[in-house]
């Protein structure tokens, strides 16, 4: 059947609408500025600068654990209660009012560090709910296209979110993010509407800035997708969802693609993630740069992922999702050993002149990577998890992917935050980033390029079952 574009395009809203939180929020202008902050904190308590880095580093790490692991063990169960009653959209309307809610919120974090950590709570549960919408979201992809259509459509609504996190990026910078020496911002003017350089507010409107373009930018979803009226509701009981959701995880055993994709994606995933959390992080105290600098990195970044994963998207559609992943996990584990090895004082080893442009030239080019192979990673993973779903059952699928997702959410984290810790050292924190991309790697092995559909879909089974 033949899927109205409007709602296409209302789905594709999404990616446009929720980006900025992740662009802005999480990697490039409010996760750098409370590592700045969380910093000058510490040293305030009496630790030294590169300690107080380190410290800075290890308390965002542990915020990002706490929240995937809750999202890791309630998305299923969200999916599957959603998938028994038919509806997604007021789960999607749910959670988007605690993303305004807690984003509008982050205008709070002072430059004093007053309720340091009070934020980094705050900051996490828009997090939190960022990544439960986004679940129903990916639930929706399986009804607009077939196996082929969903990989470009996939590409295509993440490149348009990238764009939509670009073009946020530019009006923060040029009107709101102030140079902390010099109070003006990257076109030299003072923040806009009379915000004071003096207490960082235009670095913090960061947050409302990202609630105003989510309420505005989501409208065409809420006008366009409906839930399908024809959809026969199954009991929401909690012992119904439960048995189902328990159905289903035991079916996951057996079906050996399935498996191994999750297991794999959970793993490559999630070192992604430690990436797109610290990148910013990692600019900011190994690299010295300043809150404008790492915006100008953020644009250069989520260019480069929106043409990349646009190109990905068509990639996917000729050759399939799982090259497409190889790929680009290659690209992202060569970034990592480039990271583990560059400081501003050397490369590798070999001492750098005092001043060299050469770790900024590199970590540009780094930033164009990370943000070109994880977009295609993000596109193409969940057009291959479609490859592995039931149409009746897509939010308890993509509950699932989202576990695989976050169950390891804490491994990267608490890696690197162990790692920072023993090592004192920002830079080498970032090793256990590359064995599991590795592992994620190894695993695709297993994988089936075009999923395990076709050995169940012709029986009519659902996924819970063998």
């Amino acid at each position: 059947m033949a899927v109205s574009k409007k709602r296409i395009w209302g789905w594709m809203s999404f990616d446009w609408a929720s980006q900025p939180f992740y662009t802005l929020g999480l990697t490039f202008i409010f996760g750098p500025y409370f590592a700045v902050v969380a910093t000058e904190y510490f040293m305030g308590t009496g630790l030294d600068e590169v300690t107080a880095d380190a410290r800075a580093q290890s308390v965002w790490s542990a915020g990002q654990t706490v929240a995937g692991l809750i999202i890791a063990f309630t998305a299923p169960f969200l999916g599957a209660f959603a998938d028994n009653s038919g509806r997604r959209v007021p789960w999607i309307a749910f959670f988007s009012v605690i993303y305004v809610v807690a984003a509008t919120m982050l205008w709070g974090l002072t430059p004093d560090a007053s309720g340091l950590f009070l934020f980094l709570i705050i900051f996490y549960i828009g997090f939190i709910a960022a990544e439960s919408a986004l679940n129903f979201i990916n639930a929706i992809l399986p009804s607009l296209g077939n196996d082929q259509e969903v990989g470009r459509i996939s590409g295509s609504g993440a490149a348009f979110g990238y764009w939509g996190g670009v073009t946020a990026l530019f009006v923060m910078l040029l009107f709101f993010v102030e140079d902390a020496e010099t109070g003006v911002t990257l076109i030299g003017l003072p923040p806009a509407l009379g915000l004071d350089p003096s207490m960082m507010e235009g670095t913090r409107s960061v947050g409302p800035f990202i609630a105003v373009w989510y309420v505005i930018f989501i409208i065409p979803f809420f006008l366009y997708v409906r839930d399908d009226p024809n959809t026969v509701a199954k009991s929401t009981k909690l012992s119904a969802v439960a048995g189902d959701l328990w159905n289903t995880l035991k079916a996951v055993a057996k079906r050996k693609s399935l498996l191994n994709f999750l297991l794999g994606s959970m793993f490559y995933r999630d070192a992604l993630n430690a990436m797109y959390t610290f990148g910013g992080v990692y600019a900011a105290l190994v690299l010295d740069w300043q809150t404008i600098q790492i915006g100008v990195f953020g644009i250069i970044a989520a260019i480069a992922a929106a043409v990349t994963t646009w190109i990905g998207g068509l990639c996917d559609q000729r050759f399939g999702p799982k090259p497409v992943i190889r790929v680009a996990v290659w690209v992202l584990i060569a970034v990592s050993v480039i990271i583990v090895g560059m400081s501003r004082e050397q490369l590798f080893g070999v001492p750098l002149a005092e001043g060299s442009m050469v770790p900024d030239i590199i970590f540009y080019v780094c930033g164009m990577c990370i943000g070109g192979a994880g977009g295609a990673i993000y596109a193409s993973s969940r057009s291959m998890m479609v490859r592995h779903t039931h149409p009746d059952r897509p939010a308890e699928a993509f509950g699932l992917f989202a576990l695989s997702g976050k169950a390891t959410a804490f491994l990267a984290p608490a890696s690197i935050t162990v790692f920072t810790l023993l090592t004192g050292s920002v830079q080498l924190g970032f090793l256990p980033v590359i064995f599991l991309f590795l592992l994620g790697l190894l695993l695709l092995r297993w994988v089936n390029k075009d999923g395990d559909r076709a050995e169940w879909s012709a029986t009519s089974q659902p996924l819970s079952q063998p």
